[in-house]
């Protein structure tokens, strides 16, 4: 069975009379994206605090590469690199140097692991500039450079792409596939553009107000809200059998309502009406649906899942 890398169960997080966090189930397994979506508030961040050490669970329980102590916990977090909130940085010392400051604070060996990752992030040039003088797309940068120094076996990102242009977005989201893909790095991120978690997670999480509503892998999440035409029909086994023979890469399904399902069509609705009628089979309703990941997460949370 796959490693849990991250294993949080019944974890809540209060502060005072404010629940963060509400009894959530996590599990990120070895080589997952693991996107986390949610509404500002959700317990995104709140959660990635926890699990990077900055905060400590009220209730419940964290596993960290299968470790619960607190002393295994922290050799744990040795494996881990993190960008949660702003990267803190030296504001007068050059990109290079604030690395280099880190790189030895914690005994990370190898003086060219600075260049090495400044280079993986695009940032190489920028190595002799001051970190005042960075722009919000390079302070992200350097805070994913930042993370990327002791090699991680784990990446925690939250907001990764906040404040990069979209050519910096296409960027990063390359480099994580590749850290992901390549190196086989196991990460978990957030990020308020689904769009983009919709193109590199593997598995999604959906919070909101501090609820897990649904743990989900993309495989199945596309399946749900993949392109797909519904045919209510007069004789659905004699429609199956028209499409074998004059469409035969159509992938589709009967439902057990006796609706045709055809997933991801290669043509318009209206051509495969006709194709009843040219058969003589009587359609009784056509509907298209496509559903983003914006609208699954919405109708989740209209489902009353809180």
């Amino acid at each position: 069975m796959n490693e849990a890398v991250i294993e949080a169960r019944d974890i809540t997080k209060q502060y005072n009379d404010l629940t963060a966090l509400d009894h959530v189930d996590l599990t990120v397994h070895r080589g997952d994206i693991y996107g986390l979506i949610g509404d500002n508030g959700a317990g995104k961040s709140t959660f990635l605090k926890l699990v990077t050490g900055q905060i400590f669970p009220t209730g419940g329980y964290i596993r960290l590469f299968g470790k619960e102590d607190e002393k295994a916990m922290q050799k744990s977090r040795s494996r881990m690199g993190a960008l949660v909130e702003n990267a803190g940085f030296f504001p007068k010392m050059s990109v290079e140097k604030n690395l280099e400051y880190y790189r030895i604070q914690r005994g990370i060996p190898g003086k060219d692991r600075v260049e090495s990752v400044l280079h993986t992030v695009n940032l190489l040039e920028k190595r002799k500039v001051k970190c005042e003088k960075l722009s919000m797309g390079m302070k992200q940068r350097f805070g994913l450079a930042l993370a990327l120094l002791g090699e991680p076996e784990l990446l925690v990102l939250d907001e990764p792409i906040n404040g990069l242009d979209p050519s910096g977005i296409i960027e990063t989201r390359a480099l994580l596939q590749r850290l992901n893909q390549e190196k086989r790095i196991t990460i978990i991120l957030s990020s308020h553009i689904l769009s983009e978690l919709e193109q590199i997670a593997t598995v999604y999480g959906f919070m909101s107000h501090g609820i897990m509503l649904e743990e989900i892998s993309a495989n199945a999440l596309y399946e749900k809200c993949a392109n797909y035409i519904d045919l209510r029909l007069s004789e659905s086994d004699k429609y199956a059998a028209v499409l074998e023979k004059e469409s035969p890469d159509t992938t589709y399904r009967i439902l057990q309502d006796g609706t045709v399902r055809i997933t991801n069509p290669t043509e318009e609705p209206a051509r495969y009406g006709r194709l009843a009628y040219e058969h003589g089979i009587g359609v009784q309703g056509l509907d298209k649906h496509h559903m983003s990941l914006e609208d699954y997460y919405v109708n989740i949370k209209n489902r009353g899942k809180l």
